[in-house]
């Protein structure tokens, strides 16, 4: 459901208004609820703020990754290297909002096969 902008309880309905992470001026518009099982995105007020640990997780990692294929394949000069790897994390930082979003929501909401059945209409949890 992550990388599909699902909803972590029943996989069917969208997180995300839109899919194009790089729509800029919707890039953060979130459903409240989700179409399908209605489950509120957002538990309490500020409940994405823990996602920014989760953004930073994706960001290292990601620098990570680069750092070792700098070390071992292309041996970049410092100040090339720290250019590339600020442009790609700028670049990819969209992406990385949403999918820390996604993660932090899948975190705190587990799948359940009874809501992935015909559509559901439950009360607001």
């Amino acid at each position: 459901s992550t990388l599909n902008n699902k909803c972590p309880r029943c996989h069917k309905g969208d997180v995300f208004v839109h899919k194009n992470p790089y729509s800029i001026g919707n890039m953060f518009n979130m459903h409240k609820n989700c179409s399908h099982c209605n489950l509120k995105y957002e538990k309490e007020f500020s409940f994405f703020y823990g996602a920014m640990y989760a953004s930073y997780g994706l960001t290292a990692g990601w620098f990570i990754v680069w750092y070792f294929i700098n070390s071992y394949f292309m041996h970049l000069e410092l100040l090339t290297f720290a250019i590339l790897i600020t442009i790609s994390i700028v670049l990819l930082s969209p992406v990385s909002v949403r999918l820390s979003r996604l993660l932090w929501l899948n975190l705190f909401n587990k799948y359940d096969k009874q809501y992935n059945q015909n559509k559901i209409k439950q009360p607001l949890s």
